[in-house]
């Protein structure tokens, strides 16, 4: 049970903004790498130090892939836009300003739709996407009471993505977050990973009792990297703003943190409002202007995305909407069964991959794109399947074999010696010497115990060593037992 299942009369009013670290080539405003070093301060330059005099010069690609992600969100394009300058005083910030984009951002006026938990769709307004660097990083020393400061992140293009309050629910900010991670990565201007803080979401809170028209007092929920965490944290603050003012106390406006261990937000700092950070127009870069033409330009290079490509499974491989919603979570998951069909069509290749394939991958750790079972593989495993070479244990086998070596399927088959004994002569014999060897048994199963079939089956296929058809099995101990 939800929380606001447990207070009818109270409502949540939930805002976010997602941080998206764009996977240019170089940082937005240097020449310095953008990549993960994991030495620190080693991929700086003067630029990124904030030495006094250097001059930023903007990445031409932040701006594509920022356009890319308006019209995928079905944002308006503004044609002129400026950089502006936010001040704030933080370690792993040497210029003590950020350079973002303040009343002019490129994108603006956009939406996302989600699945809500009825089963409907809702979408959630954008109020605006724009670009900006991100700050170094703060290092704590577990033995000491020091803080380092790594700025190999400084200047790693981002993209804020602002929405309206409009989401209700843990669930649906669960849902939008992720129907945008899988929206950037399909663009292939974001990997998504939370984990690297690639895609990080600042999640802005508010209770009131239903009917009141003034938003409650908002706190932040920061820095939290897994979709479970944050639909917990969610749900953990909806309660405590909830109990404040139950017990006649008042929710202050303040920035919180989710503590993993303990299940519970605690304080990080005061929140600042927008007045504390001084905006001013960065007077060291020039104003973006757009034409029609380059924006129409990028339009037409945008890939499938995640909505269309999840109908388009539907209907081009007669999937149900759970199949197509759990292939379209993962753009490397959709390539991977669509190749997977394209070497041997068959229904089971969807039943595989969501049972055996991504079994094997969670348990394994390893990812679709290293994975020794190929496309072209697992069709063929489920080929010698279908067309009666093996039965259902050995291609399982088969599947374990050819995920820890590689090796071909036709090949395990073959060595194992794993290849089904189908002929109906063969099997019909074997069938014959159990009965005669168990008559007491026959005689129970004709009289009533029906149960005994199990066992009948179980003689057959240790018999075959495994091998032989179940089916077959099946229909002719029918027969022979009548």
């Amino acid at each position: 049970m939800s929380v606001l299942e447990r207070y009818p009369e109270y409502e949540v009013v939930i805002g976010i903004e997602v941080h998206v670290q764009l996977t240019t080539k170089s940082k937005i405003f240097c020449t310095c790498a953008n990549e993960i070093s994991k030495e620190p301060n080693t991929n700086i330059c003067q630029i990124c130090a904030g030495h006094p005099g250097v001059l930023p010069v903007l990445n031409k690609q932040v701006i594509d892939y920022a356009i890319a992600a308006g019209l995928a969100t079905n944002c308006k394009i503004r044609t002129h836009s400026t950089f502006a300058r936010k001040h704030y005083f933080y370690p792993d910030l040497p210029k003590g300003y950020q350079i973002t984009q303040s009343e002019d951002p490129i994108c603006y006026d956009g939406h996302v739709t989600i699945n809500t938990e009825d089963g409907k769709t809702k979408k959630i307004r954008l109020i605006r996407i724009h670009m900006e660097e991100d700050a170094g990083k703060n290092i704590h020393s577990e033995h000491s009471n020091e803080s380092f400061v790594d700025l190999n992140r400084a200047g790693t293009p981002l993209l804020e993505m602002v929405t309206h309050p409009d989401i209700s629910s843990a669930f649906e900010a669960r849902e939008y977050l992720k129907t945008l991670r899988t929206i950037v990565q399909y663009l292939g201007i974001c990997s998504g990973n939370m984990e690297e803080g690639a895609f990080r979401g600042d999640t802005n809170i508010s209770v009131r009792k239903k009917g009141e028209k003034k938003l409650g007092t908002k706190c932040e929920l920061k820095n939290i990297n897994s979709f479970k965490f944050i639909s917990d944290a969610i749900e953990y603050e909806i309660e405590r703003q909830i109990e404040l003012i139950e017990s006649g106390q008042k929710v202050r406006q303040e920035t919180r943190l989710w503590d993993t261990k303990n299940k519970k937000t605690i304080v990080m700092r005061s929140k600042e409002e927008a007045a504390d950070y001084r905006y001013f127009e960065d007077p060291d870069l020039p104003l973006i202007h757009l034409e029609d033409a380059y924006i129409a330009a990028i339009r037409e290079k945008l890939p499938e995305l995640p909505h269309a490509t999840f109908e388009r499974l539907c209907k081009q491989y007669a999937l149900t909407a759970y199949e197509a919603d759990i292939l379209v979570g993962d753009k490397e998951v959709t390539a991977y069964f669509e190749n997977a069909y394209h070497f041997y069509a068959s229904k089971q290749i969807i039943n595989w991959i969501l049972r055996d394939v991504l079994g094997y991958l969670k348990e394994s750790k390893d990812t679709i794109n290293t994975f020794k079972v190929t496309p072209e593989k697992l069709a063929t495993i489920i080929k010698l399947l279908e067309t009666g070479k093996i039965n259902n244990h050995a291609a399982k086998q088969v599947f374990e074999v050819v995920a820890q070596t590689g090796k071909n399927p036709e090949d395990v088959v073959k060595e194992q010696g794993l290849e089904q004994v189908g002929s109906v002569q063969e099997l019909e014999a074997i069938i014959k010497e159990i009965i005669e060897a168990n008559p007491q048994s026959v005689a129970d199963y004709k009289a009533g115990k029906e149960r005994l079939f199990g066992f009948f089956v179980g003689q057959a296929m240790q018999k075959t060593k495994g091998k032989g058809s179940p089916q077959v099995i099946q229909d002719l101990l029918k027969k022979y037992l009548k």
